[in-house]
């Protein structure tokens, strides 16, 4: 239908279509802070102790190479550094 009017938002005037059920909560129901403060913490404390092993090797590896890179460069930087580079 070329330059016509097709409907608002897909409203094209068909036949209803059946088996779509929507549900919803009353906002007045949903408890949205519910068990933050007897629950929360302890639920931090398991979810940050299962990410330990995923998180911790980096870490080691990352204060390995950076506690090596500032050791090799107060070395260089020294006087006994200069005199083997040079």
């Amino acid at each position: 239908m070329a330059g016509g009017y097709s409907g608002w938002w897909g409203a094209m005037g068909g036949p209803k279509e059946k088996g779509f059920v929507t549900y919803t909560l009353s906002p007045f129901q949903l408890k949205a802070m519910k068990g933050v403060l007897s629950r929360g913490p302890t639920n931090m404390l398991r979810r940050t102790a299962a990410q330990v092993p995923y998180i911790l090797p980096a870490f080691l590896l990352l204060w390995g190479v950076t506690s090596y890179g500032k050791t090799r460069y107060e070395y260089l930087h020294s006087k006994a550094g200069h005199h083997e580079n040079h």
